[in-house]
């Protein structure tokens, strides 16, 4: 594919952020959604409350009476998690498109364990709602080699508007250990408009080598959309500006539960040559915390 071709391909899946103003959010006050202790998960809206127990007015069912005691976790929903009825949890994977960084930060005491193709693993952890340190490594140790990539992965979150406008900075720094190495990685700054479902993230990273930061930047384009309750299309977008149309693209679909997200993608270089159609990619994350 030609590289006008691909441009005007993202032009395209941008404009979808504009125009996907659909949703139907249905306003309700105080529904909550209780975890008990026997693993089961009851939804509904609060009746009363009290020491002892807690009754929810539950869809198809009434009023439910739950004792406190057999309740593990118990967590208010706001309004616009309830859609056509059904309840949209909350994004197991907000802060990250395929790999690249948005601007939204994780929440305090949150945090999530990133595999792809098996050998690249990231570790994130939210310290405050405004910081979050991570860090990552490939296990060549497990091959016989004594060289093991690592990086760390700070970044510093700031929301300007909440769900509709945040900026961010971080950086992406690492070496070899086992042998003597220089510290390399990546400095960047990124704005993201939009929330944890539908977003659209502009950055500009710096290399770093040998001591010096780079002057020229890599620009990155991204971008999620959700499209239904466990479905986000997303897209991935890297160009050097000093090097005419060259770069990266990619699209791809991140499927998720509460629980898990699993991302497929497609990445094409933006080359004239175009001898590479595409390189998948394969990921998988597992949040944690409260």
């Amino acid at each position: 594919m030609c590289p006008e071709k691909k441009i005007t391909l993202i032009v395209l899946f941008v404009t979808l952020f504009a125009l996907f103003q659909s949703e139907v959010y249905a306003q309700v006050d105080e529904v909550y959604r209780v975890e008990t202790t026997d693993g089961n998960v009851v939804m509904g809206v609060l009746v009363s409350e009290d020491s002892e127990q807690i009754i929810l007015r539950v869809e198809a069912l009434g009023e439910v009476t739950i004792l406190r005691r057999n309740i593990r976790r118990i967590t208010q929903i706001d309004a616009d998690r309830i859609r056509n009825g059904v309840y949209w949890y909350e994004n197991p994977q907000a802060t990250r498109y395929f790999f690249a960084p948005n601007a939204i930060g994780l929440k305090k005491g949150k945090g999530y364990y990133q595999n792809t193709w098996i050998f690249f693993n990231n570790v994130n952890y939210g310290v405050s709602d405004n910081f979050s340190i991570g860090g990552g490594m490939v296990p060549m140790f497990l091959f016989g080699i004594s060289s093991t990539p690592v990086w760390i992965l700070p970044k510093v979150s700031f929301p300007v508007s909440e769900d509709k406008f945040h900026i961010g900075a971080g950086a992406m720094l690492g070496g070899l250990v086992g042998t003597e190495s220089d510290l390399i990685g990546l400095f960047y700054g990124v704005g993201t408009l939009g929330n944890r479902d539908r977003n659209l993230s502009v950055g500009l990273g710096y290399g770093y080598g040998g001591g010096e930061v780079s002057t020229t930047p890599l620009i990155n384009v991204s971008g999620m959309l959700r499209t239904g309750r466990r479905v986000y299309l997303l897209t991935e977008n890297y160009f050097i500006p000093e090097a005419g149309v060259t770069g990266i693209v990619s699209f791809g679909v991140r499927w998720s539960n509460e629980s898990l997200a699993v991302d497929f993608g497609l990445f094409s270089p933006l080359d004239e040559a175009g001898d590479i159609i595409g390189i998948p990619w394969l990921g998988v994350t597992i949040p944690f915390g409260r």
